[in-house]
């Protein structure tokens, strides 16, 4: 453990610079969350001078990439509750199961057999749009063995295009209010928005009814990451070793569902799930510094213009084909 203790530290130090400036009030004004900061500053830094001390705290960012990443993403459970489920009823199940496996496979359609990206990169990008943004893209890298650079890159179209949505979908609510109720547009939103800050900041420009239920559905979304983080690993291996491979689970992942039903029985004080919400936030940036440290951007270079124009048409279809997912759901359960 001691000689992971100055690469802890240097990713620390960057997590504490990302912290400070998505609390200033450009960072605010543009909904960059701390944990799009991290990676950013990050990787600003392992361009800049990181290589003069790499040697030295080497071990202690890979451990924030492997160990801490898996904690965090177990701690994440404690911002989830059985209840909120119920609170949004089987309306927000529903579009969030057929948008996270429609998204994915068509995500991945375009991306492999359209555009002819890599793998990996498209499989992070998939996960990424389908469930909840730069979180769900860190807890699929180790399942997919996917490089830094490739991490850095679909984080950055969640970014991009999330960000989009964040003030499409304000815009397009008079329009499409028409059409569905105010409780199912916020569903809309947290079925087919990136990021949960985002999620977040469509709905809270529109009013807190819709803000309410699309952060409600997108915490659903997330429940929905352990089993689909199950069922990748799984057809990873098949594809790769044949039928009688054996399952490799990432065990995280079921103790992030522990977690968050452990959670739904409010056996702990509020304060310190609070706290413990709080921890999670920073291992997770803890992470994404760490993976900014050893992206290198000409890796990022080399993937080209293809990322963006696969991020650009999910996002299409995430507005659109999203809309009339979730018309068709209340229709049918109204």
């Amino acid at each position: 453990m001691t000689k992971n203790l100055a690469g802890i530290g240097f990713a620390g130090l960057i997590t504490a610079i990302a912290f400070f400036l998505s609390q200033t009030a450009l960072a605010q004004s543009l909904h960059l969350s701390a944990l799009t900061l991290a990676i950013v500053v990050g990787i600003l830094v392992g361009n800049l001078f990181y290589s003069k001390i790499e040697l030295h705290t080497a071990a202690g960012v890979n451990f924030a990439k492997t160990f801490i990443l898996r904690t965090g993403i177990v701690l994440y459970g404690f911002r989830i509750t059985l209840q909120d489920i119920n609170s949004v009823g089987v309306n927000a199940i529903f579009s969030d199961a057929i948008m996270l496996i429609a998204t994915f496979f068509i995500t991945c359609w375009i991306g492999i057999r359209l555009l002819k990206i890599d793998r990996q990169i498209v499989h992070l990008t998939a996960a990424g749009c389908s469930i909840c943004g730069a979180a769900a893209i860190m807890a699929t890298a180790p399942v997919v063995k996917a490089e830094s650079h490739k991490v850095s890159v679909a984080v950055a179209l969640i970014v991009i295009f999330g960000t989009v949505c964040m003030f499409l979908y304000p815009l397009l609510y008079p329009y499409l209010n028409q059409w569905i109720s105010s409780h199912q547009f916020g569903i809309y939103i947290g079925s087919s928005v990136h990021e949960v800050a985002q999620v977040y900041a469509a709905g809270g420009n529109i009013n807190s009814v819709v803000a309410d239920r699309a952060v409600i559905t997108k915490m659903i979304r997330v429940m929905m990451l352990a089993p689909f983080l199950i069922a990748l690993s799984y057809f990873l291996q098949q594809e790769q070793q044949g039928e009688k491979s054996k399952i490799n689970i990432p065990y995280f992942a079921l103790l992030f569902i522990g977690v968050a039903i452990f959670n739904s029985f409010d056996l702990l004080p509020k304060e310190l799930v609070n706290l413990l919400i709080q921890l999670d936030t920073l291992l997770l940036m803890t992470a994404m510094s760490a993976l900014g440290l050893t992206t290198r951007i000409s890796a990022i270079k080399q993937a080209g213009l293809k990322p963006l124009l696969l991020g650009l048409l999910v996002c299409i279809w995430l507005v659109i084909g999203g809309f009339f997912v979730n018309l068709g759901m209340e229709s049918l359960l109204s």
